[in-house]
């Protein structure tokens, strides 16, 4: 069955999309201020507010430009580092609730890999509820490191405490990463039938002298670069969505990590 072919191009409703997350605009504003305002006169017609919601919402949106990648990738190998932040669901009533001890509405937890931590450029991201643990998210975001077109040997991968078991530790031995710069338990033991043996060897060498592992052997500071990366996004967009929906909230956070990664690159 064939369809009215759309109206605007998506390159114009990601136009849209960038500048209402840039600003904090609602939708309503989108259309007045940005479609009217800046458009007017240069295309057909405007759309309004209602078009502009539905149409970003089913954008493709893709973190990074191909063109970017060639850039970002031109040394031997590269350095991941791995956490998660959370952000608010919404912006409105955090009064009441605190005053009242109204039910939390619970928050979005976001998992993001930024690559190579000289260019501090996302490379995956992964929205979730809070009820994900940290763990669970890695092996997807790994996948998708390994999946992404011109990419050379994964070097380090840098993560705190959250990561630490031998699932994880397998996970990246599987994809090739022989150095996972993971801090361990305090109480982390030796397990040589159980144990994966990076894990193992990661107990002992920071057992041994955590310090010296931390400034010598990993260069364990580089894994606060995720940590700058989360502040900046939260600083640029705020610390909470606008969208209702999940499905929605979660286009909205590809969509301001794309615009991080393009304002960053200029």
């Amino acid at each position: 069955m064939d369809y009215e072919p759309f109206h605007y191009p998506n390159t114009f409703l990601l136009l849209l999309g960038y500048a209402k997350a840039y600003f904090h605009l609602p939708y309503r504003q989108t259309e007045e201020g940005i479609a009217q305002g800046h458009a007017n006169g240069k295309v057909p017609s405007i759309p309004d507010y209602t078009t502009i919601n539905r149409r970003i919402n089913r954008l493709d949106i893709k973190i990074n430009d191909t063109d970017s990648k060639n850039k970002d990738f031109e040394d031997e190998y590269i350095v991941i580092a791995i956490d998660s932040t959370g952000i608010k669901v919404t912006n409105r009533g955090q009064w009441m609730k605190d005053k009242w001890n109204v039910r939390k509405k619970g928050y979005l937890k976001i998992h993001i890999a930024t690559v190579n931590v000289k260019s501090k450029k996302i490379l995956s991201i992964k929205v979730t509820d809070e009820h994900v643990h940290d763990s669970k998210a890695l092996p997807e975001l790994v996948d998708d490191i390994i999946k992404s077109d011109n990419m050379t040997t994964l070097g380090k991968l840098f993560a705190d405490g959250a990561y630490d078991n031998n699932d994880i530790f397998r996970c990246l031995s599987d994809n090739g990463i022989l150095l996972p710069c993971i801090k361990v338990r305090k109480n982390a033991k030796v397990r040589l039938k159980k144990g994966h043996i990076l894990r193992n060897l990661s107990v002992i060498s920071q057992r041994n002298d955590l310090q010296k592992w931390k400034d010598s052997i990993v260069s364990y500071g580089q894994r606060w670069i995720v940590e700058t990366v989360f502040s900046a996004i939260k600083r640029m967009f705020g610390e909470y969505v606008y969208s209702v929906r999940l499905k929605n909230m979660i286009q909205e956070m590809m969509l301001k990590a794309s615009l991080y990664n393009k304002m960053i690159s200029i």
